[in-house]
């Protein structure tokens, strides 16, 4: 068979994926807090039908190997952890962090390593306890549940994450503050969906992290913003250009394997 054939297949099966990340980048598009993917593609090991023939000075020159390409496959899925832009909603529990850092947030209070978010459309419950929207428990910089006093009649989010409370007297007191994981690879996260990432070995040594105050210049975590919101850093322009150019890398594959067909025809016509 022609070698041609399986690489315009690798082809058509890579602009595939390309086109699925796409399409999923696309879809995310006012999601809060998304980061986009992009595929990046490799070569497939070279046939080599000729080696080397080094030079030998004064009789003969060198002469460079012969390789024949076996296609592409697909080298890496990449999440691109850029900002996104900020949408002003008013809200005091909707917080953007302004710079690097995650919101860590629990399902349990036994649960030893919270999961991560860039979404920060956080609510307060019955309980008083501040929550995502899915009802997961917002951590504060000690790990622990952030829950508001019964006594406290409005709050407000500093930078810092420290949450100044006005108690039912008029004084106004520091109450929790909100913690933010500062993650040395933030591509080496696991999108496990609902806007979480779970921590992975390749995102932190031993998949472990410190939670820090939000703000602070020497660990380098982003400042707090309240009544914003962090959109999805998903360009469309961009998107739909890699889809034009994804949907012709696929056509100009599938040419490939109608051509191979075609010659293969005319193979076995010969004994006609």
């Amino acid at each position: 068979m022609l070698r041609s054939m399986y690489s315009g297949v690798s082809g058509m099966k890579g602009f595939q994926t390309k086109l699925d990340v796409i399409g999923n980048n696309i879809a995310n598009v006012n999601t809060i807090g998304f980061k986009s993917g992009r595929v990046m593609f490799k070569d497939i090991m070279s046939q080599t039908t000729s080696g080397v023939t080094p030079p030998n000075e004064g009789t003969q020159g060198g002469v460079n190997a012969k390789q024949i390409g076996l296609g592409v496959s697909v080298g890496s899925i990449d999440t691109i952890h850029l900002a996104g832009s900020a949408m002003t909603t008013n809200q005091p529990t909707d917080l953007r962090i302004d710079g690097d850092g995650f919101f860590t947030v629990i399902m349990t209070e036994d649960q030893e390593v919270p999961f991560l978010t860039r979404a920060g459309d956080f609510h307060v419950d019955a309980n008083r306890n501040l929550v995502t929207s899915d009802g997961l428990y917002v951590t504060d910089i000690g790990g622990g549940i952030i829950q508001l006093g019964d006594d406290v009649t409005s709050f407000s989010i500093a930078q810092d994450g420290t949450i100044v409370q006005k108690m039912a007297d008029g004084t106004t007191e520091p109450g929790a503050q909100l913690g933010v994981a500062k993650i040395l690879n933030p591509e080496g996260l696991e999108k496990i969906g609902g806007n979480l990432y779970r921590v992975t070995l390749n995102a932190t040594p031993e998949g472990e992290y410190e939670i820090f105050a939000a703000n602070d210049a020497e660990e380098g975590t982003g400042a707090i913003i309240s009544g914003q919101l962090e959109m999805s850093n998903v360009d469309l322009t961009s998107e739909f250009t890699e889809m034009i150019v994804a949907q012709r890398g696929f056509q100009a594959n599938s040419r490939i394997i109608t051509t191979s067909d075609e010659i293969l025809q005319e193979v076995v016509n010969l004994k006609r």
